[in-house]
């Protein structure tokens, strides 16, 4: 799916809804705050985000549970859903948006590169997804990241009451 059409597609549903949304991001470094940015009417429904790449900026500003954080390098389906709950959290917003991985491989994902992401809507967990997508390009593995984690918001949307 288009991205520029993703992010036409929620903004529509959000503002049909009348709610609102923020990111916390690491893996895509901001890419998803840029995305729901750039959309027509952005400060009618996205409240901001913030992009926390350690375990002490997770901690201190999500409300990441540091124990569980530090066993698995904060990557995980638990850190990401804490991450969402905290942007909703964080940004008194009705849904959120939590995304921690790795963009390109390393020792600490055994060579691999995978994101978990979670959709919060307020402290009820709506989605939690792994993405997995073998690359060497980092700016491509976030890119696409940034598109299935938006394709997902938007089914999630359309499925919102």
């Amino acid at each position: 799916m288009d991205t520029t059409f993703l992010i036409d597609a929620t903004a529509e549903k959000l503002l049909q809804l009348r709610h609102t949304v923020a990111v916390a991001e690491s893996v895509t470094a901001g890419m998803l705050q840029s995305a729901f940015a750039s959309a027509t009417n952005a400060m009618r429904f996205f409240q901001g985000g913030i992009t926390a790449y350690n375990i002490g900026q997770k901690c201190r500003h999500l409300l990441i549970e540091p124990v569980h954080a530090q066993e698995v390098n904060c990557v995980s389906a638990k850190v990401a859903q804490q991450m969402a709950v905290g942007a909703c959290w964080m940004f008194r917003s009705d849904w959120g948006i939590g995304i921690t991985g790795y963009a390109s491989p390393v020792p600490e994902s055994e060579q691999k590169t995978f994101a978990w992401f979670a959709i919060a809507r307020g402290e009820k967990i709506i989605e939690t997804l792994m993405l997995e997508l073998p690359g060497e390009d980092p700016e491509l593995v976030r890119l696409w990241y940034v598109q299935k984690t938006m394709e997902t918001f938007v089914q999630a949307l359309s499925r919102a009451r």
